[in-house]
């Protein structure tokens, strides 16, 4: 991925989103043939030349220093994220862990912890958000067998974006969800500049998903910490889901583990009142969700196994090339 690509798509996106008025400069409501701020506005608020500043859109970052990087920043407006992903686009850093080739190994600890977790779905991914690593619990929430799908196809991105299943598991989390899993990996591949797996499964998912690509086009830039999933389940109706990502740092090629608890307002069955325990309703809802699943399959409906997308058209998919969904 073109690094002066990146880095002039990046900026051009920032200050596309701002206002003179924004900034601080007088804005005389003119028709402007450019959308956001102009070059030399950007330039002028950070206090650099508008040449330089040109240079910096341009990609030609020779000798650029911390401070004009800062400058440029908070002319801008970054969020800390932002922040961080400029400095990683004009000053790559250098990675040791390139998981590139084969998925990575998880330790037994780490299954072990897993598995321990009984009534708390949960899952390890890796840098490219593949899943090499789940939990009975996970599989039960989600209707998943993971250890069935293809190791190619085992990776969040690809399933929340191209499994039919899981968009529909997911529809009311939509378009947050979908924006914070492009965003992140945005992020990431400034954080990843030499991990060409990444670039690749990027540039493939780009090819297959029009939901995608649109919004990567948008250069956002979101580390993934906590939040809410609101999920359609199919056994329990309309549930809210905490989720912690929780970074595991000394296994290469596994980023964090991501486990998922009931909020406080989580039905303890469809259609039942609220209630403020949220520990209780969190175990509640997870036992109801594993009892009602287990249920389902005892009378012959197994977790499902999710389809390959690939030489299909569907669920707003441009194209699927030949070898998709390379794994992290």
């Amino acid at each position: 991925m073109d690094s002066a690509e990146q880095i002039g798509g990046f900026l051009s996106s920032r200050r596309a989103r701002l206002r003179p008025d924004d900034v601080g400069l007088p804005f005389f409501g003119r028709r402007r043939r450019v959308p956001g701020l102009r070059r030399e506005e950007v330039a002028q608020v950070a206090g650099v030349s508008v040449d330089y500043y040109a240079r910096l859109e341009q990609g030609r970052l020779e000798n650029v220093s911390f401070a004009v990087l800062d400058a440029v920043a908070t002319a801008l407006q970054l969020s800390a994220d932002e922040r961080t992903h400029l400095h990683n686009l004009a000053c790559p850093p250098l990675t040791t862990d390139h998981p590139d080739t084969d998925p990575p190994t998880l330790r037994p600890a780490l299954q072990a912890l897993l598995d321990a977790m009984e009534h708390i779905p949960a899952y390890i991914v890796g840098h490219h958000t593949n899943i090499p690593g789940w939990n009975r619990a996970a599989e039960l929430l989600f209707g998943i067998d993971f250890a069935s799908l293809p190791v190619r196809q085992r990776n969040w991105t690809h399933l929340v974006f191209l499994d039919p299943h899981v968009r529909a598991l997911t529809v009311d989390a939509r378009p947050a969800l979908t924006r914070q899993l492009a965003s992140d990996l945005r992020l990431r591949i400034g954080h990843r500049p030499g991990d060409t797996a990444l670039n690749q499964f990027i540039n493939e998912m780009r090819s297959a998903s029009t939901e995608f690509e649109d919004l990567w086009t948008s250069h956002d830039v979101t580390d993934v910490a906590f939040g809410t999933y609101h999920l359609r389940h199919p056994a329990l109706g309309s549930i809210a889901l905490d989720y912690e990502f929780l970074p595991l740092m000394a296994d290469p090629g596994v980023r964090a583990l991501v486990t998922y608890t009931a909020t406080p307002d989580s039905p303890r069955s469809p259609g039942a009142s609220h209630t403020p325990h949220s520990g209780q309703v969190a175990r509640n809802t997870i036992e109801r969700t594993v009892a009602a699943t287990e249920s389902n399959q005892s009378d012959g409906q197994p977790v499902r196994s999710c389809p390959s997308v690939i030489g299909r058209t569907r669920c707003g998919d441009r194209r699927t090339p030949e070898g998709f969904g390379t794994p992290g």
